[in-house]
Formats: C-alpha cells, structure tokens, sequence
C-alpha cells in the first residue's frame, strides 16, 4: 500500500514533473496499472489539479512513469561513474548493486503490466523517438560493463565482451522475483560466482577454449 504524503513544497517544473513521474511508477509497481489520479496526488503530496498542469492526460503520466522504469540514462551514468582503480571484484560488485536495482525495477514492472502491454508500451516509445531495433540499450549498457573489466582483461580465461555478457546473464537470472523466489543472490555472491569460473587456473590447459576467446586455436 502506496502511504500518503504530505503536500509538498512547490517545486521547479522538471522537479515537479520528475516526481509525478516517480510516484505514479511505485504505485504501478504496487497496485497495478489501474490507478487513478487521486491515488497519483495522494501518493505526490500534491493537489489532483497539479496533474494536469504537467501532463495533458493520465494515460500520458502513466506512459512517461512506464518510460522512465526503462530508461537506462542513469544506470549508465551510475556504471560509469564506478571507480575503474578499485580492484575488480569491488567494482564488479558496485556494478551488479547498480544492476539489480534497475533489473527488478522492469522485472516487477512486467509482473505488474504483463509482457504484451510492455511490448506495446516498447514500441510505440520507440516510434515516438525515432528508434528502430538495432537502438537496444542492452548493447549500451554490456559495453559499459565491458570497460570495467578491461583494465584486468589478463586476469581472465575469456574475454572482456564473454565476461560482461556472463556478469549480465547472472545479474538478471539472480535478481528475477519469480526465478529466486523473493531471496535474490547478493551481489557478492554473484560476483563471486562469475570470478571463481573465469579467473585463470593452472589446469586450463584441460579446459576447451572459451567461445570468444582471443586465444583460442
């Protein structure tokens, strides 16, 4: 249950759209989509009226709160920001922390809309922006995972793009509610866990060459 805020103060116009925006998403997320603008004001400490000062319909409020939960701008501001002189055990943890909380973010968000809803939702965004399919910020956000492991790519038995593409897979399969039950993996233990395969060994020679791996025969 979404409590009620006390109304708030008057706020700058993108504050004040940012935080209708904020609080529309966890009532989404808590109650489903049908939620209607008084629980929204409610939920924003804000007159119902404010709603519409900012956003001409509540359809295009509760668009622009589905956008935002997808919108990967600060996740890739947060993974680049992660300091690249820590030792990368601690950055690769900073990272899945960043990771998880976006990924049950759209996990819950699916739960709460359905896939096809979201599919629609997707793709009528995309159009709006001009987007087609070879925009995925999935490749953005796998990049910027890749640039933090680069510096110690000679730790490794695979490659830099294998093992941020290992660290996302794990992420995602150690963070969905229904896959971990509610008890999702630490991001220790995920770490952890994709080190402990991928650090180099004395018997890799008994092991068959990594897909993607450089120096493979």
């Amino acid at each position: 249950m979404i409590s009620t805020s006390p109304r708030a103060a008057p706020l700058p116009p993108d504050e004040r759209r940012a935080a209708l925006i904020a609080s529309t998403l966890a009532l989404i997320l808590a109650e489903g989509p049908d939620v209607n603008t008084r629980q929204i004001a409610q939920a924003a400490g804000v007159a119902e009226g404010t709603i519409f000062r900012v956003f001409a319909t509540k359809d295009e409020l509760v668009r622009a709160a589905i956008t935002s939960a997808f919108d990967s701008t600060a996740l890739i501001r947060d993974l680049t920001a992660i300091d690249r002189t820590a030792p990368l055990g601690a950055r690769l943890v900073t990272a899945v922390e960043i990771l998880q909380r976006h990924t049950v973010r759209v996990f819950r968000l699916v739960d709460a809309l359905g896939f096809e809803a979201i599919t629609k939702y997707d793709r009528e965004r995309r159009a709006q922006l001009g987007e087609d399919d070879c925009d995925d910020p999935r490749a953005v956000i796998r990049q910027t995972i890749v640039n933090l492991i680069v510096p110690d790519r000679d730790l490794l038995r695979c490659t830099a793009q294998e093992a941020a593409r290992r660290l996302h897979l794990l992420t995602a399969a150690g963070s969905h509610p229904k896959l971990v039950e509610n008890d999702p993996l630490a991001p220790t233990e995920i770490v952890s866990m994709l080190l402990d395969g991928i650090r180099q060994r004395r018997d890799d020679d008994l092991l068959l060459p990594e897909r993607g791996d450089p120096h493979a025969e």
